[in-house]
């Protein structure tokens, strides 16, 4: 594992104030009125019920569910872990738990991530945790199957994202902590420079891994190997994370910052795939150009969707675009780019939900199912996955066909299909209206409205889970991680994307201007990629 020293950590978070400076943060609340502002303060103080509700009051911990009855999972994960962290600072900015409890609350959560059982050389934490112990688990509390402890690259992207924001802001004792661990943290471990190939100039980051003693049976083909100098193979995932517009970019920036992993890395990351039938299972054949940056060719693709040109997510989830710019202020970093994308991508969801399928609500993303269990919804033509993630629980698809770009018809086998007549059973999550509040605050806090009227969707922590609007079964439970986001979406919306600043600025501005080095050397190359990027997404 490579070790870096505290004042190497805090130049590399350093980088984050250097672009965020690029572009100042826009103070969003000012274009909130007076009612809207105390609507969702209400929002937040339920929503935060419902995290004290979450955390076992031993161990600090919070679980991954918790019912409207009060009955908490027995299992949670570093992504719950790292949600409830910013959380906790929202509760405190936002004057529902004084400092000190929130001092406390974080205090209990270090003391335990301290202890818990992680993946030494790489410093990396566990998929699933119990969070009355903080013990590994190794079987499922549900059914009794066996788990094999898995090391995500995005799980822990989250819970580094909650640290570096402690690294940042928080009081000495809890800043040098947060950052020790933080520090511990190799992304590198993830990151394959070989992953498309041998000339492109760089590389993917892997979904995760395994040791040797705890690799599935399934994994038996998996690749094995160390791309961090761990001292011995690990087992690989099969898969990359490759599309940009994804959640798992948070552990790309992340790694990037820390010099674990290229700023290359960035344009190495599918806009979408290429314009050419070798790639043509995709439902939509994309529209682009190719610029190069950094020495990386990167073929700008966008899909179009009811007129509008989009980057889109790997399944068309607003969480999948929208979870990362609550930390980071993407839309400022780059303006031509993000900043066009990320609201069209919320009125595409719009349009969807409220024209295109006719629900009268809008809002999809992965969530409770309120027939049971757990899946993800999406709005189909703004997501690259052929097969999956869907507005309704019929799993109504679109097949928009792939032109040959010969000019020739369409691609062999791959016709476009006729277009659904009508959607089924549509299911809305309340998260996913959160998160567009940066961008439609007055849509987003209708929908929520609409949805808080017509369905029984609200008690005592906030808005339930996932509604069928179909049907109006609600799924009665309160998720950590969609939690989570809520809270630091009205965090952003009431304090000037504060959350954001936490991320990016800190106690370095304050004490720390030294040069940030190599690493951020990097990093404002990598900025100036993000700003000068033009994903013929959006233009």
């Amino acid at each position: 594992m490579r070790t870096k020293s505290k004042a190497w950590l805090l130049a590399a978070l350093a980088v984050f104030l250097l672009m965020a400076a690029i572009f100042p943060a826009q103070a969003s609340s000012d274009t909130l009125t007076g009612h809207q502002r105390q609507v969702l303060q209400q929002y937040a103080a339920d929503t935060w019920q419902s995290f004290t509700a979450l955390v076992d009051p031993d161990s600090g911990l919070p679980a991954d569910n918790v019912s409207a009855v009060g009955v908490r999972s027995a299992f949670t994960s570093p992504t719950n872990i790292g949600v409830y962290i910013w959380s906790t600072l929202a509760a405190r900015d936002l004057s529902l738990v004084k400092a000190a409890e929130a001092e406390g609350r974080i205090a209990q959560v270090l003391d335990m991530l301290e202890s818990m059982e992680r993946h030494t050389p790489s410093g990396m934490f566990y998929n699933w945790y119990d969070p009355a112990t903080g013990e590994k688990l190794t079987t499922w509390p549900v059914d009794g199957s066996p788990v094999y402890p898995f090391l995500s690259s995005v799980d822990n992207g989250w819970l580094a994202s909650a640290l570096l924001i402690l690294a940042n802001t928080a009081k000495p004792g809890l800043r040098d902590r947060a950052a020790a661990l933080l520090n511990s943290m190799d992304f590198g471990c993830y990151y394959d420079p070989l992953a498309r190939g041998p000339d492109l100039g760089a590389g993917l980051l892997r979904g995760g891994f395994w040791s040797e003693e705890d690799a599935p049976p399934y994994a038996t083909g998996f690749p094995r190997g160390d791309y961090c100098g761990m001292g011995g193979a690990v087992v690989y995932t099969s898969h990359h994370y490759g599309t940009l517009n994804t959640e798992p970019r948070i552990a790309s920036y992340i790694g990037i910052a820390m010099g674990q992993v290229p700023p290359e890395h960035y344009f190495a990351m599918w806009r979408t795939f290429p314009e050419t039938c070798d790639w043509g299972w995709p439902e939509m054949d994309p529209d682009g150009v190719t610029h190069t940056y950094l020495g990386i060719e990167v073929y700008e693709g966008h899909y179009r969707y009811r007129g509008m040109n989009i980057v889109p997510t790997w399944g068309g989830s607003m969480f999948e675009a929208l979870m990362v710019p609550l930390l980071v202020p993407e839309e400022e970093w780059g303006p031509l780019n993000w900043g066009i994308n990320h609201p069209l991508y919320v009125q595409a969801q719009i349009e969807h939900g409220l024209e295109e399928a006719q629900y009268g609500y809008w809002g999809f993303s992965p969530s409770n199912n309120p027939e049971g269990g757990y899946r993800e919804f999406g709005v189909d033509p703004i997501g690259m996955e052929p097969n999956d993630y869907t507005s309704d629980l019929e799993r109504t698809l679109v097949d928009y066909g792939f032109a040959d770009p010969s000019g020739s018809g369409y691609c062999p086998g791959r016709d476009p299909q006729p277009l659904p007549a009508e959607y089924g059973q549509g299911v809305v999550t309340p998260h996913a209206s959160f998160l567009a509040l940066e961008f439609t605050p007055e849509a987003a806090l209708e929908n929520l409205a609409n949805l808080r009227t017509d369905f029984e969707s609200y008690s005592w922590g906030g808005f339930f889970d996932a509604i069928n609007i179909s049907n109006g079964e609600v799924s009665e439970y309160y998720l950590a991680l969609d939690q989570g986001m809520v809270m630091a979406a009205i965090h952003n919306a009431l304090k000037n994307d504060r959350l954001q600043h936490y991320f990016s600025h800190g106690i370095i501005e304050a004490s720390n201007p030294a040069d940030p080095g190599d690493g951020g050397i990097h990093c404002r190359t990598l900025s100036v990629g993000i700003l000068s990027e033009r994903p013929a997404s959006s233009l």
